[in-house]
C-alpha cells in the first residue's frame, strides 16, 4: 500500500487540516501518517487559538516517521512560525522526500489569519523551493507574487511568475473569487486549465486541504501531475455534492461520500 504523509495544524472540527488530510488520503486509498505543527482551536465560524508544537517536537514526529514507514507523497499544510519552517525544511531535504504537495496557508477559509510575517519570507525561501507542486489560492498568490489577480489571465501570469521565482510547478486555484471552480496548472513549460464542476453549496471548510492532500494521495500511487490534480478534482466535486450541512459557518466537507462502511 502506498503511504503519505501530512504535516499540518489539527482542526478540532474535523473540517480542515490534519484530519481532513488523513479522511482525504484514506478516501484516496493511501495509508495516511501526521506530523502536526499546531493545535487550533476552530470549528466553522473562526479560529479562535492556536498553540505550535515545539520545534524539537516537530523534528521528533518527522524522524519517527520517516525512519520507519517512509512516506511516498508529502503534504505540507499550515506552518505558523519561522523555526517549524527550517525544521520541516531540514527534514525533507535529510531524507530526500519526494512528492511534495505545499499548500501555503495564510488565512482560513472563514477569515482568520493563521501565519505570521516573518514566517511568510520563510516560506517562500526555504519551502516553496523543495516543493514539486503548490497550491496557492488567488489570495495566497497574490502575496507571492505581487500581481492583483482579477481574471483568467492574471491567474496565467501569477502561476508562470511562481514558477519562475521559486521553481517549483503551481496550481493556482481560482475559487469563487474569479472564474469559480476553475484551476490552472504551470509546470514549467505549459499552462493547464482544470475546469471545476460549479456546486451550489456555501460549506467549503477545508476545500485547499483536502485538494492538496487528494494531489499528494494521487502522486504517491503513481499517477502524474495533470491526472493527480484531475482525479483530485473530482474528489473534491464528489464531497461537495453529498451536501454535508454541518456546523453554524461554513461547513465541512463529506470526506467519506464513497466510502459505504457496511461491514
Amino acid at each position: 500500500m502506498k503511504t503519505a504523509l501530512t504535516i499540518a495544524g489539527s482542526d478540532c472540527s474535523g473540517g480542515a487540516g490534519i484530519q481532513a488530510d488523513i479522511k482525504t488520503m484514506i478516501a484516496n486509498g493511501v495509508y495516511a501518517m501526521s506530523a502536526i505543527t499546531a493545535l487550533t482551536a476552530q470549528n466553522t465560524t473562526g479560529v479562535f487559538d492556536i498553540c505550535d508544537v515545539s520545534p524539537e517536537f516537530l523534528r521528533a514526529e518527522l524522524d519517527a516517521v520517516f525512519s520507519d514507514i517512509r512516506p511516498d507523497a508529502v503534504k505540507i499544510g499550515m506552518v505558523s512560525s519561522t523555526e517549524l519552517i527550517g525544521v520541516i525544511a531540514d527534514s525533507l531535504r535529510k531524507y530526500e522526500a519526494s512528492h511534495i504537495v505545499l499548500d501555503p496557508v495564510m488565512v482560513s477559509t472563514s477569515g482568520s489569519k493563521l501565519i505570521s510575517d516573518d514566517a511568510v519570507s520563510a516560506l517562500k525561501n526555504e519551502l516553496i523551493p523543495l516543493a514539486s507542486l503548490i497550491t496557492p489560492n488567488i489570495p495566497e498568490a497574490e502575496v507571492l507574487t505581487g500581481i492583483t489577480i482579477n481574471s483568467k489571465e492574471k491567474m496565467e501570469e501569477a502561476a508562470v511568475k511562481i514558477f519562475e521565482q521559486y521553481g517549483c510547478k503551481v496550481l493556482l486555484k481560482g475559487g469563487h473569487s474569479v472564474n469559480d471552480a476553475n484551476d490552472v496548472l504551470f509546470d514549467g513549460s505549459e499552462l493547464t486549465w482544470f475546469t471545476g464542476k460549479r456546486i451550489d453549496n456555501p460549506n467549503t471548510h477545508g476545500t485547499g486541504c483536502t485538494l492538496s492532500s487528494a494531489i499528494a494521495s494521487n502522486l504517491a500511487k503513481g499517477y502524474d501531475l495533470k491526472t493527480s490534480v484531475l482525479k483530485a478534482k473530482n474528489y473534491i466535486s464528489g464531497a461537495l455534492s453529498a451536501m454535508l450541512d454541518l456546523g453554524k459557518g461554513r461547513g465541512p466537507m463529506d470526506h467519506g461520500f464513497d466510502i459505504k462502511g457496511d461491514y
